[in-house]
């Protein structure tokens, strides 16, 4: 595994809703399929996120688009669906968001996902990273994180849409306030102090 990989701490993941998330397949039974959908969608706030919301901006991928990301089932990387090394993923920026296309493999995973997008059961997605650069704002009295540049590590189609908290974040979120707002002074520390020398 790269250093870079072991000592950035964990990935942080997010998890979006993806109504438009299709499935292709040129015409004959031995066909590859290939699902195609967005795995992030720009300047669109989450769900809060633990005293925070967050949004992407655009142009945050983009020096992800060259790398070797893969596509996994549920961020597992034992149920590998594609990887743009070996061109069965396709990943790319446009005025919507992240988008992908994964060539799916003839794997028992790749069958079951199949399955369950088919019946309605897996129809979100998710992109798993490390932020790069970050910017936080006050908006009508709210907290927003805005993702400026993140390493795309995996795209994934997902179970649940969820939007997890991470510690990566949290701690991004206590700099941040630390620049905004100094501690207020300890009135109460020195009152009793001043009790002290007094007596």
């Amino acid at each position: 595994m790269p250093d870079d990989l072991i000592n950035c701490g964990a990935p942080e993941r997010r998890f979006y809703a993806s109504p438009e998330i299709e499935l292709r397949a040129d015409d004959g039974d031995d066909a590859p399929q290939v699902l195609v959908g967005y795995a992030a969608m720009f300047n669109e706030l989450s769900e809060d996120l633990g005293g925070f919301r967050e949004q992407i901006a655009p142009g945050a991928f983009a020096k992800s688009l060259g790398g070797d990301v893969r596509a996994l089932f549920n961020h597992d990387p034992n149920l590998v669906l594609g990887r743009t090394k070996s061109k069965t993923l396709s990943i790319s920026e446009d005025q919507r968001g992240l988008r992908v296309e994964i060539t799916l493999p003839n794997t028992s995973a790749a069958r079951d996902l199949l399955e369950n997008m088919r019946v309605g059961n897996v129809d979100q997605m998710s992109f798993g990273f490390r932020t790069i650069a970050d910017e936080w704002n006050e908006v009508d009295g709210k907290l927003v994180r805005t993702l400026l540049e993140v390493r795309l590590l995996d795209v994934s189609p997902v179970t649940f849409p969820a939007y997890p908290q991470t510690e990566i974040a949290k701690r991004s979120m206590a700099e941040w306030n630390k620049v905004r707002a100094p501690d207020a002074p300890d009135y109460a520390n020195e009152l009793r102090l001043l009790d002290l020398l007094g007596s």
